[in-house]
């Protein structure tokens, strides 16, 4: 298995468990807001996975904690690709 098939993976498994645990709520409120704009299940999570792909990268980029903020603020952004 590749290195970006594993993070990918695990990526879908945090969306997950966000939604399972409703932590924060903004993933679930962000899911369904995404599928009533028509997207479908893979597509929405696939956008809400970007979001957590910039939390991970800035944690990794500059050893600064987690971002419960910056990580809502993008996945209410969305569909616009989160940048920030």
């Amino acid at each position: 298995m590749e290195t970006n098939e594993i993070l990918r993976n695990q990526i879908f498994e945090i969306i997950k468990n966000q939604l399972k645990d409703n932590n924060p709520p903004e993933t679930k409120i962000t899911l369904d807001r995404l599928r009533d704009q028509g997207f479908d299940d893979s597509q929405a999570r696939q956008m809400i996975g970007q979001c957590i792909s910039v939390e991970l990268f800035q944690i990794m980029k500059t050893s600064e904690p987690y971002n419960n903020a910056r990580y809502i603020k993008n996945l209410e952004k969305l569909p616009k690709e989160p940048f920030e």
